[in-house]
């Protein structure tokens, strides 16, 4: 186990364990987690834990290109139901990520510190939300680190009030990188919900060698 100090640095993702945890401590600067997302790293804790960094084998990623559209929700897209924003509330967005209830989740990983974080992250241009609207509710959404110069969106969170406003958001997210000829969107983690959207996984390996090509 890797402990970080206030030295801007991390260990080589390849030492981690086989869940992929890689180091403990350091601290939530603009400047350690943009090292920690162009390195294939991120951190991942609840409040009752020091901060936590991680890069899982194997690595949830979604090729733009791969995207599936279901017939409901092209249904949805065509319908015109909901208005999309890009930037618009990054802090409603990344405060109803941390509140809304999620099934098997007591709590929630996007502490009060996280969220300053990431908020200081968006104001300085390095972080994206995209905001779903119903009748001016803000009622989907996600956001994520952009990183122009890789190639590569790291998604970090969506969340969903009414059905298909997650999905309608991260439709336009895939449009939005493929549009920027992005490599992938980096999904960390396996989710089943992500998976019927496209997304796969691949060894952590890969994910490396195509973060750095």
């Amino acid at each position: 186990m890797h402990y970080l100090t206030d030295k801007l640095w991390f260990p080589n993702p390849d030492e981690a364990t086989a869940d992929g945890f890689l180091a403990i401590g350091g601290n939530l600067s603009m400047e350690r987690l943009l090292l920690a997302y162009h390195s294939g790293i991120f951190p991942w804790f609840e409040d009752d834990q020091p901060i936590l960094w991680w890069s899982p084998d194997p690595r949830m990623v979604l090729f733009p290109e791969k995207f599936k559209v279901s017939k409901s929700l092209r249904k949805t897209l065509n319908s015109e139901k909901f208005k999309i924003t890009f930037n618009q509330n990054f802090e409603g967005v990344i405060k109803n990520c941390a509140t809304i209830p999620r099934k098997g989740e007591a709590g929630t990983w996007i502490t009060n510190d996280m969220q300053q974080a990431y908020i200081a992250l968006h104001k300085a241009g390095h972080a994206i939300s995209i905001e779903v609207w119903e009748d001016e509710k803000l009622v989907g959404g996600l956001y994520g680190i952009d990183l122009p110069k890789k190639k590569v969106f790291c998604g970090e969170s969506m969340f969903s009030l009414v059905s298909d406003a997650s999905k309608v958001a991260f439709f336009h997210l895939s449009e939005y990188v493929k549009a920027k000829n992005y490599k992938f969107i980096d999904c960390q983690i396996y989710n089943a919900h992500l998976e019927s959207l496209g997304a796969e996984e691949i060894g952590r390996g890969e994910f490396l060698r195509r973060l750095v090509l």
